[in-house]
């Protein structure tokens, strides 16, 4: 029974260390950057590690185009916030990586927006 007791308090310690770590990750994703683009770099999204969008720089050939850009903006975006949520899952994954916790990249996952 004391075994088990001491294996709470050991889990219990490893899960408010994890926390720590995991508000350091969402700090630091904050700082990072990707970028996304469409049509061969006529439009370029930026983003944070968090997913925030930073710029958007659009090609001044571009202008008066409204339909190319309405077909462009949303690859460009969606091509961003797949690298976020790929940086977001590889430092969290650098947190979390010595814990066996079966379930835990798929909970990850799901949190990213990556299990929807």
């Amino acid at each position: 029974m004391f075994k088990e007791l001491g294996n709470m308090a050991s889990m219990l310690r490893q899960a408010q260390q994890m926390g720590g770590k995991m508000q350091e990750v969402a700090a630091q994703l904050k700082s990072k950057r990707v970028t996304g683009s469409a049509g061969g770099g006529m439009i370029e999204v930026e983003a944070n590690g968090a997913g925030d969008i930073l710029r958007v720089k659009i090609d001044p050939t571009l202008s008066g185009d409204l339909e190319m850009i309405e077909d462009l903006l949303p690859a460009a975006l969606n091509q961003v916030s797949a690298k976020a949520k790929e940086l977001h899952m590889e430092m969290m994954q650098s947190v979390t990586g010595d814990l066996n916790l079966p379930g835990l990249d798929e909970a990850i996952s799901k949190f990213t927006g990556g299990g929807e």
